[in-house]
């Protein structure tokens, strides 16, 4: 009998390690980790000022962003938000890939959308990885860039993940001039890695509002359209998580989600609602993994 429990505890002990993670794993876990805190770390007060509403630690990792990666910042902008933290943290194994809208789509901007606007906009992929390229000092990952819409070939296929932090509304609301959204989802797919991950932060519009409001123009999307539209473009939904979440944002169809911090648009000068609007917070975002069929 002895011997049987013995014999059982063994086998258990032994399964247990065989589903568990590797010594190997759990000190990769750990030096991403702690790789990922030293990139924050580095950061400026004015961007680390922020983390309290953007979670980019848990959001990174929720996603399952690495060092050594190949990762796309879709919309990085000139301050680099995302891309100076993944400079850091990818480390020079990896690489960040800036992706801007196509110059096409620019245009239905309208107003600070004009000639000199556009024009600039056709020498973006130089000019931002020569911008990005002196965010990295010297080291860290290396820098690219693309623009929806223009692909190249050589950049299909190699990369492990795409952060679409805050840039969805915009393919969303120019759909119906031009199917933009269906053209980013497929360009998406086409960067991707097979087994690749998409993660989306977006300002999450409520259910109950109407999806006319929730088109994109107002900033707002609802989770159930963006999970729809990921899954009709042949993605995997993996999950969602709260951690970017903000329960005091609960917006009206007479809201736009630009009145909220960090800019303020329709408060600048009305100290009593500036004060509403920064109780509130930034806006409530949804935050979605989908993958690449392999």
């Amino acid at each position: 009998m002895r011997s049987l429990f013995f014999a059982a505890a063994a086998a258990f002990a032994f399964a247990a390690c065989a589903t568990g993670p590797s010594a190997d794993e759990q000190a990769a876990a750990l030096a991403a980790s702690d790789a990922l805190d030293a990139a924050l770390s580095e950061q400026p007060d004015e961007v680390k000022a922020r983390y309290a509403w953007r979670h980019p630690k848990e959001t990174l990792e929720f996603v399952g962003v690495k060092p050594g990666m190949t990762v796309v910042d879709v919309l990085p902008g000139g301050d680099g938000y995302y891309s100076k933290i993944l400079l850091s943290y990818l480390g020079p194994g990896g690489r960040v890939i800036g992706a801007d809208y196509a110059v096409d789509m620019w245009k239905l901007f309208g107003g600070f959308a004009d000639e000199a606007f556009l024009a600039q906009k056709v020498q973006w992929t130089t000019e931002w990885s020569a911008t990005a390229g002196a965010w990295t000092k010297g080291g860290g990952a290396s820098v690219g860039a693309v623009v929806y819409g223009a692909v190249p070939e050589d950049v299909k296929g190699t990369a492990d993940a795409v952060l679409m932090i805050r840039a969805l509304h915009h393919f969303n609301r120019f759909e119906d001039e031009g199917g933009w959204r269906t053209k980013a989802l497929k360009d998406t797919m086409d960067l991707l890695k097979p087994g690749g991950v998409v993660g989306v932060v977006q300002h999450r519009a409520p259910e109950a509002n109407s999806d006319a409001w929730a088109e994109g123009d107002n900033g707002y999307l609802k989770q159930s359209q963006v999970i729809a539209a990921f899954e009709a473009a042949g993605f995997e939904f993996v999950g969602s998580s709260e951690i970017n979440a903000n329960p005091a944002d609960q917006p009206t169809e007479q809201d736009i989600v630009w009145r909220l911090p960090p800019t303020l648009g329709t408060s600048r000068d009305n100290p009593e609602l500036r004060a509403k609007m920064e109780a509130i917070g930034e806006s409530d975002r949804m935050t979605l993994k989908f993958r690449k069929p392999k």
